[in-house]
């Protein structure tokens, strides 16, 4: 049982899995701002990853996303909504003044506001990475919502690459610290999800962010009341992305979608 409303802000990308977040928080914790950035141009997107993964990788990559990620949104739009029925999740963003438009995350404008607004907790959804001077705005602390298990899921798709390595224990959802790596922050809570054969590399993200609300609802009323405990990120630690074209089309032969 919280003492009082607990002072939070969220900051996420403009996508359903940010605003089944928020509109969730809101119902439990009352209206609170919402700063929201664009996705990351295509441009700025492409030129990192080719830095980090080559040329030929990463057009694999933009093949699948064109193609195939294209033909499964359509494909399975209906279990999506099914998810989001049974769940009660409600992916629209809502209408009302908390919601914030920024350019990004690390951006001044961004760090103006969480100074302005100072808030205990900073809860993050699908943002680029967040760089220090942000980190650093104010004295909140900045937990994140992560689609995979850490340290094993760090990076993107967690729960495609946790099936695909037939490591089902560890398909599943993390509320962790942010720090200035990428996932690699103190654990707060892990939920694991149990997919169906009706379900996809699209649906996946909808059961995750439906597994992340209740602990994540429950992080923010132990921080609030600071009762919350975390535990250091221990094992194998990899970075995950994309997959590439061939890559996907091979593993779903296999009978991971």
């Amino acid at each position: 049982m919280l003492s009082e409303a607990p002072d939070i802000v969220l900051i996420g990308s403009d996508n359903p899995t940010t605003w089944i977040i928020y509109n969730h928080l809101i119902q439990t914790f009352g209206i609170f701002p919402a700063m929201i950035e664009p996705p990351i141009s295509k441009k700025a997107l492409i030129k990192n990853r080719i830095h980090k993964l080559g040329v030929f990788r990463v057009i694999s990559q933009i093949a699948f996303v064109t193609t195939v990620r294209r033909f499964l949104e359509r494909r399975d739009a209906h279990r999506v909504r099914e998810i989001c029925r049974k769940e009660g999740l409600e992916p629209i963003a809502p209408i009302t003044t908390a919601i914030i438009p920024i350019e990004s995350v690390n951006s001044e404008a961004c760090r103006e506001h969480l100074r302005r607004i100072n808030p205990k907790i900073i809860i993050v959804n699908g943002t680029r990475i967040i760089k220090r001077e942000t980190l650093n705005a104010v004295n909140g602390t900045f937990i994140n919502t992560h689609q995979g298990i850490t340290p094993m899921y760090r990076g993107a798709h967690g729960a495609y690459w946790a099936l695909l390595m037939n490591d089902r224990k560890n398909c599943g959802v993390t509320i962790h610290k942010i720090d200035e790596g990428i996932d690699t922050g103190d654990i707060i809570e892990q939920a694991r999800i149990e997919p169906t054969p009706a379900d996809s590399f699209v649906t996946y993200p909808f059961l995750q962010t439906a597994a992340a609300l209740p602990i994540l609802a429950k992080t923010i009323s132990e921080m609030n009341n600071g009762t919350v405990k975390t535990r250091m990120a221990e094992g194998k630690s990899e970075i995950w992305y994309h997959p590439g074209f061939f890559e996907y089309i091979v593993n779903a032969l296999r009978g991971v979608h």
